[in-house]
């Protein structure tokens, strides 16, 4: 009954699960779950640190997106001294989190997602990947490369180093840009927005052909969307409030502090998956499925306010919806996100604050419990830290951006896999090649930091099982 094929290369998601597809007597698929399958518990073993280390520690739960570790940490070391840090330090985190943010989303499109988009489904899995992509289309890969490299370098001259970095602290940050990272910046600047322009331009031509149906049957279904905003609306990152918006585009809940989140969201569990279930505590589980991340932040904000981001902006929601609905429309708000980044990184880089004025300020410790919050790529993090009067921790919470989507990943795989599924499954199916890549496709939609999400340690490939009504595998496919 049980067969197994094996795929290479392994997966290209960031960190290591399993989906299997449930299977009533008749052969109907009811159920597909997304399994992240290893576990290894940061809130656990930081208990007994000092608070100060926890932007140096929790920015090695992940080499993908340290920075955003890096600067909830800091944050909430900002709140436990109880200070404002200066309007330069705030300025420099904003840049390091835009170069976060771009070099991020430059990895999940460029490297990641595009060659299924340019080589297809059904194409060798050999060969789909950013190597064939390199082969098919050379400009476009080096492009690619290249938007990514900007970003991890601005992190570098900022942080001295591209992961990993100790520069954000409790209380600001440890020095300013200098005259020669500004100069880079500037230089730079002109090549990453043709390259944003040239993968817009050929992402929207991909929707108006070949994409089409992805953008119908990839996890499109009604949910709520949760992301900061600032007071006026805008698009925000880093601060700001906390907004809730439904399906309708009605906003239901508006500048909630991140302060009281075990008000406002729930965490379910599961006994297939070390990965949290959160959900909307007010609507209850399962039913308060909401979505974070780049489709989220621009469907809760009102606009970005920059001129060109607002423009591609508008024609993300004629295109999709407003708000967006289908989780394929994740591919296209990264790369709106990548033009409001690069508008906001050029009048950073140009505001005198950055390379002049204070940067950290001192205080000892004044409150026992801290929440802080900003928006990581794959969207809103939470750190909750709990400290004694020696500012040792005594309880640690993270909320991790991949766990806030599990409830929509599960729904996006099995909305795909009815799709793709024959209904009923005959005996002695098969799982081909290209409905693998489909299920896990969908998943790659919301870029999933399993790391970051459970902390898992070693390596694990994905593996898709399907399942009789009995628990009997009936066939499984296995990258790794």
């Amino acid at each position: 009954m049980t067969r197994t094929v094996i795929i290479d290369p392994v997966t290209r998601i960031e960190g290591h699960a399993k989906i299997t597809l449930h299977l009533d007597e008749a052969g109907h698929l009811t159920d597909t779950r997304f399994h992240v399958v290893e576990y290894r518990g940061f809130e656990k073993f930081c208990e007994g640190r000092p608070f100060t280390e926890m932007a140096g520690i929790t920015a090695r739960i992940c080499g993908i997106c340290p920075v955003s570790h890096l600067l909830a940490a800091a944050k909430t070391g900002d709140k436990l001294l109880a200070l404002s840090i200066p309007p330069a330090a705030d300025k420099l985190r904003r840049l390091l989190n835009l170069a976060q943010l771009t070099q991020s989303h430059a990895l999940s499109f460029f490297h990641l997602s595009s060659p299924d988009f340019l080589l297809g489904w059904e194409s060798d899995p050999a060969k789909r990947n950013v190597f064939g992509l390199m082969a098919a289309d050379p400009d476009l890969a080096r492009a690619g490369i290249r938007l990514r490299q900007f970003g991890q370098q601005i992190l570098e001259l900022l942080g001295g180093r591209r992961i990993h970095s100790a520069w954000a602290v409790p209380g600001g940050v440890r020095h300013p840009l200098s005259q020669e990272a500004k100069d880079w910046i500037l230089d730079r600047l002109p090549e990453a927005r043709a390259t944003v322009t040239l993968a817009l331009e050929l992402y929207k031509k991909l929707l108006d052909g070949p994409l089409e149906k992805e953008q119908r049957i990839f996890g499109d279904f009604p949910s709520l969307f949760m992301g900061l905003v600032t007071p006026q609306g805008l698009w925000e990152h880093i601060e700001g409030g906390i907004r809730f918006r439904d399906a309708t585009g009605a906003i239901i809940a508006d500048q909630l502090s991140e302060d009281d989140y075990a008000d406002f969201l729930g965490e379910a569990v599961e006994p297939w998956s070390y990965l949290k279930f959160p959900y909307y505590k007010p609507l209850g589980y399962p039913e308060g499925i909401y979505r974070v991340g780049p489709l989220a932040r621009l469907n809760v904000c009102d606009s970005i306010g920059t001129p060109w981001a607002d423009r591609e902006l508008i024609e993300l929601r004629q295109r999709s919806g407003h708000p967006a609905t289908s989780s394929f429309a994740y591919h296209h708000a990264r790369l709106v996100e990548i033009v409001a980044c690069l508008e906001a990184i050029e009048a950073l880089v140009r505001d005198p604050d950055l390379m002049h004025g204070r940067i950290r300020l001192r205080a000892s410790l004044n409150r026992n419990e801290a929440v802080g919050v900003s928006e990581a790529p794959r969207g809103t993090l939470f750190h909750h830290y709990r400290v004694d009067d020696d500012g040792l921790l005594t309880g640690v919470n993270l909320i991790i951006a991949t766990g806030q989507n599990n409830l929509a990943m599960n729904r996006t795989a099995h909305q795909i896999a009815r799709e793709y599924i024959p209904d009923p499954v005959p005996a002695g199916a098969e799982i081909p090649e290209a409905m693998l890549n489909r299920v896990e496709a969908g998943i790659r939609c919301f870029d999933p930091c399993l790391s970051c999400s459970t902390h898992a340690a070693g390596q694990m490939p994905l593996l898709l099982q399907l399942l009789a009504a009995d628990g009997t595998v009936l066939a499984e496919r296995l990258r790794g």
